[in-house]
Formats: C-alpha cells, sequence, structure tokens
C-alpha cells in the first residue's frame, strides 16, 4: 500500500470550522453534498387545444388517455374543456406526452 502525503491546507479546514458553526448556531444546514444543479424554466400551462392535441397523437380515448396519466377520467375531460388546468406534475407529464409520446406507453 502507497503511503500518500496529506497536504494541509489552513483555508480549508477554517472554512470546515465556520461551516461546523453556523450550522451548530442554526445559520445553515450542513450537508455530506453539495450540489449545484441548473433548474430547467418553469412549466408553461397548456390550452385544451394542446391537451387533446396530446391525447389524439396517443391515439387514445380519453378515458385511456386518463389512466396513461394517473389521474381520473373526469379530470383528463375537464382539462381538454378548459374547466380546469393541470398543474405540478400533471403539467409536466402532458408536456412530456406532447413532445414524447412513445413515453408514456413505456
Amino acid at each position: 500500500m502507497k503511503n500518500a502525503e496529506i497536504q494541509f491546507n489552513a483555508d480549508d479546514l477554517l472554512s470546515a470550522v465556520e461551516d461546523i458553526c453556523d450550522h451548530v448556531t442554526g445559520k445553515r444546514k450542513v450537508t455530506m453534498r453539495s450540489t449545484e444543479v441548473k433548474l430547467p424554466a418553469a412549466t408553461s400551462q397548456m390550452s385544451p387545444k394542446e391537451i387533446v392535441a396530446a391525447r389524439e397523437s396517443l391515439n387514445v380515448s380519453q378515458p385511456v388517455f386518463a389512466r396513461l396519466l394517473n389521474v381520473p377520467t373526469v379530470t383528463a375531460v375537464s382539462w381538454e374543456k378548459g374547466r380546469r388546468k393541470p398543474s405540478g406534475a400533471a403539467l409536466k407529464l402532458l408536456q412530456i406526452a406532447r413532445k414524447h409520446p412513445e413515453v408514456i406507453f413505456d
């Protein structure tokens, strides 16, 4: 087994001590991992016509479409008629269905 020389870096030590101090005093949460992730832009709303087009591109009925999206049939119908607007995960899934319809069947 090789012996590696350990490099001492005072700046890293001070930074670690400051992190622990901030954590103990409740100023900041210390985690084992720090990662920077570029988040996608917020998902834009889909019009009822776009939702119908997404369903028709799959060539399925409203009940089957609702089942594929794991939502009640009345919800999918309400989206298509414009009575309700999809939000959150449902909106993201609808956009995936529109852009990549083959994924919905996987």
